[in-house]
Formats: structure tokens, C-alpha cells, sequence
């Protein structure tokens, strides 16, 4: 285990196919909540209550306030300068090429859902480039007949929600809301859901990710995530079974991390940026 800058951007030169993970640690900097930490959200908050297919059903008034309540809170976040870095690795293949120059590709996959990566983007960046959000992205509707699913970034996503992320802020009982009021598919009239995925549903492109993490990749950076969560907990793992390098930037050390090629403890916003040689090349 490594802590040294250069060690590792030597060792990131050679790699071909380049992963990065991230979880909620990513976007702490911005200001979203992370989930098992100090001042986690599911510290505050019942998951059974909230983020389960069962929890809608039984109070889908519930549930959308609570995903109304973060929606706004990731709306009025920004991308920090680690979503910036690796976005600006995703888009421009000459700054891939700086770093990397044996790189043949550069792919995120992200735990989060709050649009952050997606917003780091530029404007034109290839769609190669865009994250696999593998928990989905709290901007996407679904409905819950006939399927249809769509971006939707208004605020509030429906009237009867205007308001009612002050309870969850300030942890008062949630209102009321009927069903008839709460969000509509806009092809069939239904009830539509938050387009994320609930603890008890399966990820999404898990084919996909499952090609790049076990087939490709050479070379896996874990950004902001204990990785209790799976399948993402054992991607490292099956990186460093295949021969390839593991690099960890977390806030605090875990017991797993000490198999790890290359360790670094800290703010990922400052790590990150640091490992990457990308300090004064962000917009």
C-alpha cells in the first residue's frame, strides 16, 4: 500500500482501461449527504420507510416527499473539483492522453444519484463519456404501469410538493398528499416513481458493468465509497484478482483497504485533483 502521487501516476500511465467508482464521498464536498457516516442520511433516516419498493407502496406520499426533499438538495448543489476532474478525463482525450497515454478508455460508475457527474460534463462531451449511473439519477421519472421513463428536472416536480422538503429538513412529520396529486406519467396518466434504485432492486446496467470491470479493466480508482454496498464492494476485488492496480481515495482507511496498491486519505476534492495532475486545469 502506497500513498505516493508519484508511484501512482507512473503506475496509471501503463493502464489501458481505466474505471473509476464512486460513491457518496464524491459528492460530500457539494453538499449532498453521504449515507453511513457522521450525519449519514440513513442516521436520520428509516431506509425500510423510505427507499424500498415496499415503502411505496405503502406511502408513495412518503416517499416522493423524501425524494422531492433530496432532489432539491441536489439541485441546489454544484460539481466539485473531483467531479471535475473526472469529467474532464471523460470528455477530452487529450487530457486522458496526458495522464494516461496508453489509455484506450476511461469510464465512470457511480453509486450516486444526484446528476452531479452529469452536470460536470461539457455541454458537448461525447456520449462515450457519460457516467453508468448504476443506482440510477433522482432527476429520472418512471412509471409504475406502463414504464415509461423520462428526465424531468422541474421544481417542484408536481404542486402538492411544494414546501414539504422543509419537513424532512427539519425532521417534522411528513403532510399528507393524495394520490391523485402526487407525479403522473405524462403517456399514460399513471403514478410515476423516483428513477432510482430501491435497497431490494437489482442495478441497473449490471451486464455492462460487469464486461468492463471484470473483462477490461486494468486499473480501478475507488473514489468516496466504503463499499458496503453490492455489487459494487467487490469491484476493487475483482480487479485486483485479474492482475490490475487499485487505488482508494476515501476519507478514513478501511479493513479492506490495506490490500490495496495505493491509498490516499483525505478530502477527495484535494486527493483526486492532486493523483491526477489536473490542479489548474479545471474550469
Amino acid at each position: 500500500m502506497s500513498s505516493d502521487y508519484a508511484a501512482f501516476r507512473a503506475a496509471l500511465q501503463q493502464a489501458k482501461h481505466i474505471l473509476v467508482l464512486a460513491g457518496a464521498g464524491l459528492s460530500a464536498a457539494s453538499g449532498i449527504p453521504t449515507f453511513r457516516g457522521a450525519g449519514g442520511l440513513w442516521r436520520n433516516f428509516d431506509v425500510t420507510r423510505l427507499a424500498t419498493p415496499e415503502a411505496f407502496k405503502e406511502s408513495p406520499s412518503r416517499v416522493w416527499q423524501f425524494y422531492h426533499y433530496r432532489r432539491e438538495v441536489a439541485r441546489a448543489a454544484k460539481p466539485n473539483p473531483a467531479h471535475r476532474a473526472i469529467a474532464l478525463l471523460s470528455s477530452s482525450a487529450e487530457e486522458l492522453k496526458r495522464v494516461a497515454p496508453s489509455a484506450l478508455t476511461f469510464q465512470l460508475i457511480t453509486q450516486n444519484i444526484d446528476n452531479l457527474s452529469n452536470r460536470a460534463l461539457p455541454t458537448d462531451a461525447p456520449r462515450l463519456a457519460l457516467p453508468i449511473e448504476m443506482h440510477g439519477n433522482l432527476f429520472r421519472v418512471k412509471c409504475t404501469k406502463c414504464g415509461f421513463a423520462e428526465m424531468n428536472f422541474d421544481s417542484p416536480i408536481c404542486e402538492a410538493l411544494t414546501g414539504t422538503e422543509a419537513s424532512f429538513k427539519n425532521g417534522e412529520p411528513e403532510r399528507e398528499i393524495e394520490l391523485k396529486y402526487l407525479p403522473k406519467c405524462r403517456q399514460c396518466g399513471s403514478l410515476t416513481r423516483p428513477g432510482v434504485v430501491w435497497f431490494g432492486e437489482e442495478v441497473e446496467h449490471l451486464d455492462d458493468i460487469d464486461n468492463k470491470v471484470e473483462k477490461q479493466c486494468d486499473f480501478i480508482m475507488v473514489v468516496g465509497t466504503s463499499s458496503q454496498v453490492m455489487p459494487a464492494g467487490i469491484f476493487a476485488d475483482i480487479v485486483r484478482n485479474n492482475r490490475g492496480k487499485v487505488a482508494v481515495f476515501n476519507i478514513e482507511l478501511t479493513r479492506a483497504d490495506k490490500l490495496k496498491d495505493f491509498i490516499f486519505l483525505g478530502p477527495c476534492e484535494e486527493t483526486l485533483v492532486t493523483a491526477l495532475d489536473v490542479e489548474g486545469r479545471l474550469d
